[in-house]
């Protein structure tokens, strides 16, 4: 800031301390007048003070051009006005002093310092000349109108600049305060809309993640239990038509489950974004929910897998030539939607993980309800040789890992790796918390 109130920040285009042309050229003519007003009124000094009169003009022309660091230094363009008012000289400088005075930022004391030592100043000097004219008999009104005509003149020449000095700097540090805040605003808005950006980006990742969990979910263990019952049917289709026909059954069956899930799913997602298409809104929140009724699949209807359903899933990969051991310890009760289907699909996964790694391999299967928790555990012994007639399931290597987030959203526990027999075992404990009847 300079002393004036004006923005050092800004861009300067002007020379030395000016931060415009426009300001420069003002200040050069202002100091023009000025000089050429001190020059003129130097000639009565000169012949006054008894001094050449070349000198009064040159002393005139040097305190009137102290004009041009109005700017840069007000109160010593003020203090020089203070003191070539004596010598009846320097008005405009004075009055135009006072004003780039009030307008600038300095303590509103010495302002007010200043502005009483001009009018002081003024006041004498006004009183005197007045006198003298009176008692030359240029005028004669009475003796009231000396202080009279000292006062008004003192005051007209020091309250008008003075306060539309102050008037002007107000209003000029006003106008600074609401463009800071409206930088500070546009600021905070650019970082808000960064960071709704930000929570966009990663929500949408999130629904990704979600429909690629409940895809990998919802295919994964269907389709590797037709691969497992079509390598079947593939070895026993000549020997055993009876089971063949039974495993192309279960194929059929359970293709057109997997089938069945993946339309309703892709209908959600479809229907969701469409309606927004149709408003001419932004799709992506739309797709948001959708995807997120599509991942949890628990709607009020009860739609979506539960532990009920437990023994047709651990039946469907007995059908596939598994041997599957289901243990349920505790009170069997009914939890909330998100934990019954969390708990069905770690159940699932893992059966799908034993087809597709351990084929033939004996699993056991664990469910525990317990008080505030409900704890699962699928574990398999070391697969056999593998046979000619096995089918190769290919891994995503995702399974553990949706696992585990499926959990860990719940505030549950999740542990897997191998066993010290050379099987596999899958934990997990999920909060438990009760439906309501």
């Amino acid at each position: 800031m300079t002393t004036t109130g004006e923005d050092h920040a800004a861009a300067r285009g002007g020379p030395w301390w000016w931060a415009r042309w426009r300001s420069a050229a003002l200040d050069v003519g202002l100091a023009l007048a000025s000089a050429l007003e001190c020059a003129f009124e130097g000639v009565r000094f000169a012949r006054d003070a008894g001094i050449p009169v070349a000198a009064g003009v040159v002393f005139g022309v040097l305190a009137g051009s102290a004009l041009l660091v109005r700017r840069q230094w007000p109160i010593a363009v003020v203090l020089v006005s203070i003191a070539i008012t004596p010598a009846q000289m320097g008005y405009l400088m004075g009055i135009v002093g006072l004003y780039t005075l009030a307008a600038s930022e300095l303590p509103r004391r010495i302002i007010g310092s200043l502005a009483g030592m001009s009018l002081v100043g003024m006041l004498i000097v006004m009183f005197v000349r007045v006198r003298q004219d009176m008692a030359r008999g240029t005028w004669d009104l009475g003796d009231w109108f000396v202080p009279f005509a000292a006062i008004t003149t003192a005051i007209g020449m020091t309250a008008p600049p003075l306060l539309l000095g102050l008037y002007v700097g107000a209003r000029r540090r006003l106008m600074e305060s609401l463009r800071e805040r409206a930088d500070s605003l546009e600021r905070e808005l650019m970082l808000l809309a960064e960071r709704a950006e930000e929570r966009a980006e990663w929500a949408r990742n999130e629904e990704r993640t979600r429909i690629a969990r409940e895809m990998h979910d919802v295919v994964a263990h269907r389709v590797s239990l037709m691969v497992v019952h079509a390598a079947a049917l593939q070895a026993v289709a000549r020997k055993d038509p009876e089971k063949a026909v039974k495993n192309a059954v279960l194929v059929g069956d359970m293709g057109r489950q997997a089938l069945t899930e993946l339309r309703e799913m892709l209908g959600v997602l479809r229907s969701g974004d469409g309606a927004g298409a149709r408003r001419g809104e932004p799709s992506v929140p739309l797709v948001a929910v959708a995807a997120a009724v599509a991942a949890s699949r628990v709607v009020e209807e009860g739609e979506g897998p539960c532990l009920s359903e437990l023994e047709e899933l651990i039946g469907q990969s007995a059908a596939a030539g598994m041997v599957v051991d289901l243990s349920v310890e505790g009170e069997v009760r009914s939890y909330a939607a998100e934990i019954e289907q969390t708990a069905y699909r770690v159940v699932q996964e893992a059966l799908t993980n034993v087809h597709k790694h351990a084929a033939g391999a004996k699993t056991y299967v664990r469910l525990a309800h317990r008080g505030s928790e409900i704890a699962m555990q699928v574990e398999n012994e070391p697969p056999p040789e593998v046979g000619s007639a096995s089918a190769r399931l290919p891994s995503g290597g995702n399974g553990l890992v949706g696992m585990k987030e499926r959990v860990a959203a719940l505030g549950g526990v999740f542990v897997s790796g191998p066993t010290d027999a050379g099987g596999f075992r899958v934990s997990a404990v999920i909060p438990a918390v009760v439906a309501a009847v």
